[in-house]
């Protein structure tokens, strides 16, 4: 998986990647040869006080330190752009998968997970494509160049290498087999904070209101813990490899300063080709530590690459179909013939046997008790899920072979629950249609019972609008969302109780400013107040997922019960006639 997901990244870079690789072998090779020339300078320079060879060594050593550093210097920053890069491309193809989605994939996923996912495993992703610039191309060439150099030096001395590198592999390796399940563990408890922590400010006045502070606060506090408890274990895991790999360092140390001396104490080895041996063997170890580093980073990337691709492997359950076609503006009559609605997994459906026809210029509201169904069976017509069972179509056209696009654009939504986006009150207007004019902005804010605050707003229609509409009042922000639905104009309009915030007089008005607004469209309002919809032309009734009832509010009265019982919970014997 992360193979796969960094190299398809890395593609649009190839340029920059080859160049980052010769830049670091570059600066690897004059690494590696700066020993050879510092043993140059003891060996023949100081030893025989020969001090032309010292200057033009010295020289030598000086320009290659030079070019050293500039081609790190490049190599990293190369690298650091490159990583940003696939960092962004990364969240923007996470960003687009879950734009896709329907409400299924969302809800499989969770929003916290989501969130996670195109953030923190995102960057683990990045960090590790970083490393592997900086790191990666360096060891192997410092591991191998150190070993042919060190084996050039003196062969019997290198023998050392034969017991200190796969000790310390071998140390590194037992670590690292343990951190594996510790990151992905911690990655799932990550996902599991986010979740309460969003739940307890999206609640908030709930869990005040009902005195919950304590309980919830235990509840993030373990949630809190376990994740702690997790990273701490890898902490330690982390915190012992270092000074694992440090003893082995300076025994292998002490042995080559041990073997060494005697070796020239023997005749068999020169001063200078010791300092060199030992520069090589702190280089190999280094390339060792290096490699090892980044396979510490490998299991937490690998996790978050995994949970990634999860996202992006994720094949929408709606999707347009393949021999789609748009066939002009979307009008017509809305129709229901047998639509059914079953979860996966489930045993019994949302939505039975649904059939029924809403006529343009006709407002048809559906209404029922709380889990009918109501919102299932709005979310069906724009293809937010899609149905299990029977036909949906408008002006004849099944829904299904219409492109989602299309489809969608001909429909104005106001869902359940009023949201609106950081911006201006324009912004979140001009979602529905990005060339209206502020005529028309103003026309639908009017017939939204909007445009008064609007205009008392300082700016008006560039007045500011918080994060989720928080500076609005609920009613305000139902309103608004109204009059976003209304700017595009639609062959179709649902209100999925959108106006249950409104007081009744405004409610009434509404409803009466959008009679002449949606005199040619299909109109499909569900509400909980029968106030809202007994003046519906056409009425259905919802029960535990099958329409129970179909009419007029008088109709209704006499004929169900279900409206009945309805109606008298919420209206007296005379208000209800």
């Amino acid at each position: 998986m992360l193979i796969r997901l960094v190299g398809r990244h890395l593609a649009p870079h190839r340029a920059a990647v080859i160049a980052i690789i010769v830049l670091q072998l570059l600066q690897t090779l004059a690494t590696l040869y700066l020993p050879t020339l510092n043993a140059t300078i003891i060996d023949e320079g100081i030893v025989r006080a020969d001090l032309g060879v010292i200057w033009s060594v010295g020289g030598l050593m000086l320009v290659m330190t030079v070019g050293q550093i500039l081609c790190n210097i490049a190599a990293i920053f190369l690298a650091a752009r490159v990583a940003m890069s696939v960092g962004r491309q990364a969240r923007a193809e996470v960003f687009s998968a879950v734009q896709r989605f329907s409400s299924r994939e969302l809800s499989s996923f969770g929003a916290p997970s989501l969130i996670t996912r195109g953030t923190n495993d995102v960057q683990q992703v990045q960090m590790l494509v970083l490393m592997s610039f900086t790191m990666l191309v360096t060891a192997p060439i410092m591991g191998v160049g150190g070993v042919l150099l060190a084996l050039q030096q003196d062969v019997a001395l290198s023998g050392l290498l034969l017991v200190v590198l796969p000790f310390l592999l071998v140390v590194i390796g037992l670590i690292v087999r343990k951190l594996v399940p510790l990151f992905r563990r911690g990655q799932t408890q990550l996902d599991r904070v986010n979740a309460v922590l969003r739940e307890q400010i999206m609640g908030l006045s709930v869990i005040r209101a009902f005195v919950r502070e304590r309980q919830e606060s235990a509840r993030f506090d373990a949630a809190n813990r376990d994740l702690t408890a997790t990273q701490l274990g890898a902490g330690y895991l982390l915190a012992l490899m270092f000074p694992s790999i440090m003893l082995v360092v300076n025994v292998a140390t002490v042995g080559v300063l041990y073997f060494g001396a005697m070796r020239i104490d023997a005749g068999q080895m020169q001063i200078g080709a010791l300092t060199a041996f030992l520069a090589y063997i702190m280089q190999i170890l280094m390339a060792v530590m290096l490699a090892m580093f980044l396979f510490m980073m490998l299991p937490r990337a690998a996790v978050s690459a995994e949970r990634i691709q999860a996202v992006v492997a994720t094949e929408p359950s709606v999707v347009s179909a393949p021999d789609a076609v748009a066939d002009g503006p979307l009008h017509g009559a809305l129709r229901f013939e047998r639509v059914g609605f079953r979860y996966p997994g489930a045993q019994r459906d949302v939505l039975s046997g649904i059939s029924f026809t809403a006529e343009p210029g006709r407002t048809t509201a559906v209404i029922g008790s709380t889990g009918a169904g109501k919102t299932t069976l709005v979310d069906l017509i724009p293809r937010l899920i899609d149905a299990t069972a029977g036909t949906i179509s408008i002006g004849g056209r099944p829904t299904t072979g219409l492109p989602l696009d299309d489809l969608r654009a001909g429909i104005g939504l106001v869902p359940q629950r009023a949201h609106l986006f950081s911006g201006t009150v324009a912004t979140n207007l001009r979602m529905a249609d990005p060339d209206a004019t502020d005529e028309q902005l103003w026309a639908a804010l009017r017939v939204a019972q909007a445009a008064d605050f609007v205009a008392a707003l300082p700016e008006g229609l560039d007045g500011a609008v918080e994060p989720g509409g928080t500076n609005f009042s609920g009613g305000q922000r139902q309103r608004i969302c109204i009059a976003r639905a209304l700017v595009r104009r639609p062959g179709v309009y649902l209100f999925d109780d959108s106006f249950s915030a409104l007081d009744y007089t405004t409610d009434a008005r509404v409803r009466a400013a959008l009679i002449p607004w949606t005199r040619d469209a299909v109109v499909l309002v569900v509400a909980q107040r029968v106030s809202t919809i007994r003046h519906a032309d056409t009425i259905l009734v919802l029960d535990e997922g099958a329409l129970v009832g179909t009419g007029t509010h008088e109709e209704l009265l006499a004929d169900c019960p279900t409206y009945r019982q309805i109606v008298e919970s919420q209206l007296s014997a005379e208000e209800a006639a």
